[in-house]
């Protein structure tokens, strides 16, 4: 490729992702040089100062038209745009978190989690920008492979190697999976750009090939599964989140699903929604699997929901929490209803809040006692008043109380259920009755909270980087739940979602 072609490329597309390179870059050779014996607790509001830029450079982007370069490999669009701003918001939370982490052993290797958070980051933004198979693995498995590290960085701590070794081993199989599905795509279009296969399979007529490729959707489906953490690939999701450091759990809750939803989201809506499916009545083949993931939402729902009400644990009691909330926005996907994008992005931006809030508050108790056992929570109210109430507020949201976003969000998937032909009756149904399940452990931490006695009267004090999170949390919370058209006046500013399929 020739020196002037490059030249004219508008890379100033890329400006969040080069910012966030160059930070992470920087912090790897600033903790290289650096004394052993000084604080990296400053190279958190380095990242932390990154990130934030790189927020400021995609609102400057928002006004800018639907484009791509590097032939059609990254391409800059609303729903770019908008998770972007989602994962750079998540992530900036989350670095407030890890600046303020102090687990009872120590952690010795502070430094790399930064620059190994940032480069996670920078493989989820790549996924939301990608137009090809190939850049969405390359931002898969920078993203992923990231997280296995971080996952492990307590090495003292029997749990976390614990974690880590499940996550590396249960993440290639993931990987495996995904490829062979791709191959599969690759070998029935010859080509991996995302909209050249979509025009390719939009003339798919040959039974036997339309048979291949259902069978690309569901490999495909099950490798993106794990990291979605649904039912039944959902085995590794408790035991790394109970094992990790806190602020990694925190990233793998929210960054990271949102990533795995973006990346389902961009290949199945891009490529499966143009090609025919089999039989007398063809149809659009992702609408004609709808029934698979219907199933899948179902049963997420239910086991995740089920399974949390025996966890003392609260980091694995998040852990299936967060198994059934991937089975909620699961409902949205499996609806495929007109306002589905839109849903799903909404339903992040309010699990977002409060389950980020949530962790902070875990981590600061969990700092302090040395365990994550509920019965730590046990009169709080009387420790720290601020605490309590704030921590309630999640709670509530979690469980879809009206008043918080995460009411808006549950409802929006709910009625996104009744938009198509036919109804999705059966899948509303399971959908009211696990949230209606889930109050029992949502409940019964608040009821630990606010009305169970405790032994240790010694106030709690809430640092500086985790009481902002705190605060952003709890007020995000109850503004979207009360007046939910902030986030959807935000949206306008977009161009329609949908052209990410042009």
């Amino acid at each position: 490729m020739k020196w002037e072609t490059l030249v004219q490329y508008k890379w100033g597309m890329m400006t969040p992702e080069f910012i966030i390179l160059g930070v992470a870059t920087i912090l790897s050779l600033i903790d290289l040089f650096m004394p052993r014996d000084k604080d990296r607790r400053l190279l958190a509001w380095f990242a932390f100062v990154g990130v934030a830029i790189a927020f400021v450079s995609v609102i400057g982007l928002l006004p800018a038209k639907t484009a791509s370069i590097l032939y059609d490999t990254f391409r800059l669009d609303a729903f770019a745009k908008a998770f972007k701003l989602l994962l750079l918001a998540g992530a900036a939370l989350v670095l407030l978190l890890a600046l303020d982490y102090k687990p009872k052993e120590g952690i010795k290797y502070r430094g790399e989690f930064y620059y190994l958070f940032l480069t996670a980051l920078l493989g989820a933004m790549m996924m939301t920008s990608s137009g090809d198979l190939i850049t969405l693995f390359v931002g898969l498995e920078l993203l992923s492979v990231s997280s296995y590290i971080l996952a492990g960085l307590r090495k003292t701590c029997r749990l976390s190697n614990e974690s880590a070794m499940k996550y590396v081993i249960n993440g290639g199989i993931s990987t495996a999976m995904t490829l062979f599905g791709m191959s599969y795509v690759f070998g029935l279009t010859g080509s991996t750009n995302l909209k050249k296969i979509a025009v390719q399979l939009s003339t798919l007529t040959d039974g036997g090939q339309q048979y291949l490729l259902a069978l690309a959707f569901l490999i495909l489906f099950v490798g993106l599964s794990f990291k979605l953490a649904s039912v039944p690939f959902h085995m590794w999701a408790p035991d790394v989140y109970q094992g990790a450091p806190t602020p990694v759990t925190a990233f793998l809750s929210v960054v990271s699903k949102t990533a795995g939803f973006v990346i389902v989201l961009r290949l199945f809506i891009t490529i499966f929604a143009a090609a025919p499916s089999h039989g007398k009545d063809p149809s659009s083949m992702l609408l004609s699997m709808q029934d698979y993931i219907a199933f899948l939402a179902g049963a997420t729902m239910i086991i995740g929901n089920t399974i949390a009400l025996k966890q003392r644990n609260v980091k694995r009691l998040f852990a299936y929490s967060s198994i059934a909330h991937a089975g909620y926005v699961l409902v949205g996907f499996a609806a495929m209803s007109w306002v589905m994008v839109d849903s799903i992005w909404f339903y992040f931006v309010a699990y977002l809040l409060m389950n980020l809030g949530a962790f902070a508050i875990l981590q600061v108790i969990s700092d302090q006692s040395g365990s994550e056992d509920i019965s730590h929570f046990a009169g709080l109210y009387k420790r720290n008043p601020f605490m309590a109430m704030t921590m309630g507020i999640f709670l509530l949201s979690l469980a879809g109380i009206p008043g918080t976003a995460g009411f808006i969000g549950k409802v929006n998937i709910f009625l996104g259920a009744f938009m198509t032909e036919p109804a999705h009756y059966v899948l509303a149904a399971i959908m009211i009755a696990t949230t209606v399940v889930s109050y029992v452990y949502y409940f019964g931490l608040f009821t630990q909270i606010f009305f169970r006695a405790t032994a240790e009267h010694e106030p709690i004090k809430l640092p500086l980087g985790v009481t902002i999170v705190v605060i952003v949390c709890a007020v995000g919370t109850i503004l979207f739940g009360i007046i939910p058209s902030l986030a959807y006046n935000f949206l306008d500013q977009f161009q329609h979602f949908g052209d990410f399929l042009q």
